[in-house]
């Protein structure tokens, strides 16, 4: 099978094909920290784990950024509701966000970019569209000419003709940033300083900060170049956001921003779209500490729907996740009844199926019936084992079949632990604890992370815990 991916910008199906043969230089639009993350980030940040967990699962290199938005008038105006400053208000909910992400199982970028540390490259681009004749200065404002970008409205589809004639009676003729514009649909780069704000930054224009889109452009050159493989984002950042940004950067380096466009659909609650004033708003942090619900049945509901279409959080589908959630569960910790941690290959067979899905455009739904499938197995061989002490599989078969479900759940972020047990050992580690360390150290291990392998065998050591390798799995003791 070839890797194919829908692509926003060209509205179809393609064959991906990175500009660096065997590297992907993948760009992951972040959040505005002015609050806690909400469930529509949940679902777009573990699609896009899943995306690149997938790309590195087929071998590619790939390098993935993600930016904070820490400069923005929401951040600025909690800052005023809490008689704090933007910097103090941004800091908190970027370190609430990473400790959301942590739970989920997403993986950390290889780099985050800052805002608030990119001015001077900011700076830079405005003056390189200036010089081009794509931005002008206006009263401290800087603002981009729309109409100068011929391709405008080429991701969207949207024309600005019609854009036009749907706004019609709805542009403010007397409001002060409209007066300043050439072109009522011109955007801000740079914004002027307000009497009363006291975070801003000095600049050719004056004192101010800039708007939202050049922030990004910026900061996607700036780390991964002028053109990168994969820009990605929630379908609310089709226009204007991404737009916008194809029109600075393309403007500015005449090159293509981004190969491949990829955008995941909106999130509604009881079949309402998510929103603060429907009442219906809700964070990560409410539905894993208020519901109580595993931070793996969160990702599980996630990958059960298509990442490109909406998703519909309700009680129904929570409830649905749970069970399916509490099975694949079940065939993830098989191997504390076999004690079985032999190193095996995974299935090919299944493999196969598995890769054939997700490169149908990270087909997730259908990925997942095949772990389902083998962890189904791995249940019914688990209660012979119990109730006739013996399984009708041979045993090297479903040690194979279990060491492939563990790799593939694992490319889908997906990981189970033993349940603790209730009384650790005064002397040192738990019988479960060691049994977690040993787990553990079996995937990576799977996932020819032997470094970590060993990482894990020298800690077990120290605390006292001898490992024995063999056919039979690995047993261990006390020194």
């Amino acid at each position: 099978m070839t890797l194919t991916l829908y692509n926003t910008l060209t509205r179809r199906k393609e064959v991906f094909e990175p500009l660096e043969l065997d590297t992907v230089r993948m760009y992951c639009c972040g959040v505005t920290v002015y609050d806690y993350c909400h469930l529509g980030h949940a679902r777009s940040y573990i699609v896009w784990d899943i995306v690149r967990r997938y790309l590195m699962w087929r071998g590619y290199r790939v390098r993935y950024v993600q930016n904070f938005t820490d400069i923005d008038d929401k951040i600025l105006n909690r800052a005023r509701t809490e008689q704090s400053s933007m910097q103090a208000v941004a800091q908190k909910f970027t370190q609430a966000y990473f400790e959301d992400m942590a739970r989920l199982n997403i993986l950390e970028a290889n780099e985050y970019t800052y805002a608030t540390h990119t001015i001077d490259g900011i700076q830079r681009l405005i003056h390189e569209l200036e010089d081009k004749g794509y931005a002008y200065a206006a009263g401290g404002d800087v603002y981009y000419r729309v109409r100068k970008f011929d391709n405008y409205g080429k991701l969207s589809g949207r024309k600005l003709d019609d854009l036009q004639a749907g706004a019609s009676g709805r542009v403010n003729a007397d409001d002060p940033e409209t007066q300043k514009k050439a072109d009522p649909f011109d955007f801000a780069l740079w914004k002027a300083a307000k009497p009363d704000e006291v975070d801003f930054w000095e600049s050719p224009w004056g004192k101010g900060r800039p708007g939202w889109h050049i922030e990004c452009s910026a900061m996607v050159r700036e780390r991964l170049g002028d053109a990168i493989d994969i820009h990605v984002g929630g379908a609310d950042l089709i226009f204007p956001h991404h737009e916008n940004e194809i029109a600075q950067s393309e403007a500015a380096t005449g090159k293509p921003l981004a190969r491949y466009w990829l955008h995941n659909g909106m999130v509604n609650v009881n079949g309402e779209k998510m929103s603060k004033s429907l009442g219906n708003f809700t964070t990560i942090r409410q539905m894993l500490d208020d519901r109580h619900l595993h931070p793996m049945v969160l990702r599980l509901l996630v990958l059960q729907t298509h990442y490109r279409k909406p998703i519909d959080f309700t009680e129904d589908a929570i409830g649905s996740a749970q069970n399916s959630w509490q099975t694949l569960k079940e065939g993830l910790l098989f191997q504390q009844l076999k004690n079985d941690d032999t190193l095996t290959t995974p299935d090919p067979d299944l493999v196969q199926r598995f890769n054939s899905a997700m490169d149908d455009d990270f087909n997730t739904p259908a990925s997942l019936a095949v772990l389902f499938e083998i962890a189904k197995d791995l249940r019914r061989e688990k209660n012979l084992l119990i109730h006739q002490g013996t399984t009708e599989t041979d045993a090297d078969v479903l040690s194979s079949q279990w060491h492939t479900l563990i790799r593939l759940a694992e490319i889908l972020g997906l990981y189970a632990e033993p349940e603790a047990e209730p009384t650790p050992d005064p002397a040192g580690l738990s019988d479960a604890d060691i049994a977690q360390l040993i787990q553990q150290r079996h995937a990576a291990r799977s996932s020819k992370n032997f470094a970590e392998g060993d990482r894990i065998r020298d800690q077990l050591k120290a605390a006292g815990i001898i490992l024995i390798d063999s056919s039979e799995g690995t047993r261990w003791h006390r020194e």
